[in-house]
C-alpha cells in the first residue's frame, strides 16, 4: 500500500482491497484533518473526521472503524486514555497515534494502549501509508488467528482429527453450512467419520434440541416407521401404549439418518412428505404434528446410481442433497495417519489403563502402505488391539488384524487368527447375523467381513 499511486491503473486491484476498510481521523488541527482526508481518500471506502474525543466517540458508536488515526493530545481528553477505554470494549480496531510532542515515556504508553504505530509530526503521506498498510496487515493476522482458534476448538470438541488438505476442505464446508437450516447429505465410505461430522454440524448450529441418530439399515421396514414417527395405542398388534418417535425427540434439534441408502422405498415416501410438510403423523394417528427438525443424512452408497437403478427415489435424493459433504477415505488423507495413530494410542491406553504402544517409523510406514478398507474406524480398532495384545501396529497388520496380507504358518499367527475369528463370530451373534451392523462394530467394510466369513464357511465350519 505504501507504494500505491492514486492514479496508477496497475495498482487498482490493490487499492480496491483496502476500499472495504473504514478510517476515523481525530485531530484538533484542521490542516492535519484535511491533509489526511485528501491523502487517504483513494484507499478507504469510508473516512470520518473529528476534532476531539467526544465527537469521535459519537462517530464510533454509530459505526465500526477498521482504523483510528488519533492525535495523543486532544482538547477534551488524552488520546491515550480514550483509546484505552475503547480497548476495554473491543480490540479489533487498529490504532495509529500521531503527535508533535513525544518522548520515550509517551511512546511506551502508546504501545501499551495497543497502538500499531506511533508517528511524529510533521510526517509525509508515504510514511503514513506505510504505517497503515502494516497496521491493517496486523489486524488481518489477528482476525485469522481468532477464526483459526475457534475452528481448532470446535474440531477438538467434535472429535474430528486431521489437518490434511482434504480434511481442511471438509472443515471449511462444515463451518459454512452449520448455521443453515438446510438438509445436509454426508457421503463417504464406511468408517470415515460421518456421524462425527453430523454431530459437529449440530453442535456448531447451536440448535437447542437434541442430536438424535438412527441407523436406517439396522431396522426393518415394519419397525422403522414407528421408530421415526411414533405410534398411538392400538395402532398395531403389540402397541399397548402410545409412543413418541425419534422426530419428536429431535424437535428443535437434529435428526441424523445414517445409511439413508438402506431405507426401504415405502419409507422414503413418508420421509419425503415430512421434508415437504415439516410435520409428522404417528402410526395410527388421525392428525399431523408440526415439527422443527434439521435433517442430516449419511450414506456410503452412491445414491445417484441407486436412483438410476430405481432403488432410491429421485425426488427424495434431491431434497436430501441440498448441501453435500464428502468425507475422504483414510487412504486419501494419509498425511493425517501419524496424528490419528498418536491420538488413538493416547486415548485408548488411558481408557484401558495400559501403557501405550511404542510407535516407530517402520510401524508408520507399514500402516501407510495398507489400504484401510475400514478407514479411520478400522485404524482405531487396530490400535486398540495393539494395546491389548502388546503388539506393534506393524505386527497387528501382518498378523491379519482385518488386513489383506497373507497369513504365515507360524503357530502364533494361527492363534491370533483363531482369536480374531472367535471375536467376529461373537459380534455376528450379538447382531443376530446382521453383517452391516457387525462390520460397523468391527471397524471394517462389509466386503472385508463377507470375505472372511465366506472363507470360514468354505472350511465347512458353522459360523452362526
Amino acid at each position: 500500500m505504501s507504494n500505491i499511486k492514486p492514479n496508477s491503473s496497475d495498482k487498482k486491484q490493490e487499492i480496491d482491497q483496502f476500499k472495504r476498510n473504514s478510517v476515523l481521523i481525530v485531530d484538533d488541527e484542521p490542516g492535519i484533518r484535511r491533509f489526511l482526508h485528501k491523502g487517504l481518500a483513494p484507499y478507504f471506502g469510508l473516512i470520518e473526521v473529528a476534532k476531539d474525543a467526544q465527537s469521535a466517540e459519537k462517530l464510533r458508536q454509530r459505526c465500526h472503524f477498521d482504523l483510528i488515526i488519533s492525535d495523543i493530545r486532544l482538547p477534551d481528553k488524552s488520546g491515550l486514555d480514550w483509546i484505552s477505554e475503547i480497548r476495554q470494549q473491543e480490540g479489533t480496531t487498529s490504532v495509529i497515534f500521531i503527535t508533535a510532542h513525544a518522548n520515550l515515556a509517551i511512546a511506551i504508553a502508546a504501545l501499551k494502549a495497543g497502538a500499531a504505530d506511533f508517528i511524529m509530526k510533521p510526517f509525509r503521506m508515504q510514511q503514513m501509508l506505510a504505517a497503515i498498510e502494516n497496521a491493517l496487515q496486523q489486524q488481518q493476522v489477528r482476525r485469522e488467528n481468532v477464526v483459526l482458534k475457534r475452528q481448532v476448538d470446535q474440531l477438538y470438541d467434535s472429535g474430528m482429527i486431521g489437518n490434511s488438505a482434504p480434511m481442511k476442505r471438509v472443515y471449511e464446508v462444515l463451518n459454512q453450512v452449520a448455521s443453515m437450516p438446510a438438509t445436509v447429505l454426508i457421503e463417504g465410505e464406511s468408517g470415515t467419520g460421518k456421524e462425527l461430522a453430523a454431530r459437529a454440524l449440530h453442535r456448531w448450529s447451536e440448535r437447542k434440541g437434541s442430536f438424535v441418530p438412527i441407523n436406517c439399515g439396522a431396522i426393518t421396514a415394519e419397525l422403522l416407521e414407528s421408530e421415526l414417527f411414533g405410534h398411538t395405542k392400538g395402532a398395531f398388534t403389540g402397541a399397548q401404549q402410545s409412543r413418541e418417535g425419534l422426530f419428536t425427540y429431535a424437535d428443535g434439534g437434529t435428526l441424523f439418518l445414517d445409511e439413508i441408502g438402506e431405507m426401504p422405498l415405502s419409507m422414503q415416501v413418508h420421509l419425503l412428505r415430512v421434508l415437504e410438510e415439516c410435520s409428522i403423523r404417528p402410526v395410527g394417528a388421525n392428525r399431523e404434528v408440526p415439527i422443527n427438525v434439521r435433517i442430516i443424512a449419511a450414506t456410503n452408497r452412491n445414491l445417484k446410481e441407486a436412483v438410476d437403478k430405481g432403488l432410491f427415489r429421485a425426488d427424495l435424493y434431491y431434497r436430501l442433497n441440498v448441501i453435500s459433504v464428502r468425507l475422504p477415505a483414510l487412504r486419501e488423507r494419509m498425511d493425517d495417519l501419524p496424528t490419528l495413530v498418536e491420538h488413538f494410542a493416547s486415548m485408548l491406553s488411558t481408557e484401558i489403563g495400559i501403557q501405550p504402544p511404542d510407535i516407530r517409523n517402520q510401524d508408520l510406514l507399514c500402516l501407510q502402505n495398507y489400504d484401510w478398507p475400514g478407514n479411520v474406524r478400522e485404524l482405531k480398532n487396530v490400535i486398540e488391539r495393539c494395546i491389548l495384545l502388546k503388539k506393534s501396529p506393524q505386527q497387528c497388520i501382518n498378523l491379519h488384524y482385518f488386513g489383506n496380507t497373507e497369513a504365515t504358518n507360524q503357530p502364533q499367527d494361527e492363534k491370533l487368527e483363531s482369536i480374531e475369528k472367535q471375536h467376529i463370530i461373537n459380534i455376528l451373534k450379538d447382531e443376530e447375523g446382521n453383517k452391516s451392523a457387525a462390520a460397523r462394530r468391527l471397524g471394517v467394510s462389509r466386503k472385508t467381513l463377507e470375505r472372511k466369513v465366506k472363507r470360514w464357511k468354505s472350511e465347512d465350519e458353522e459360523i452362526l
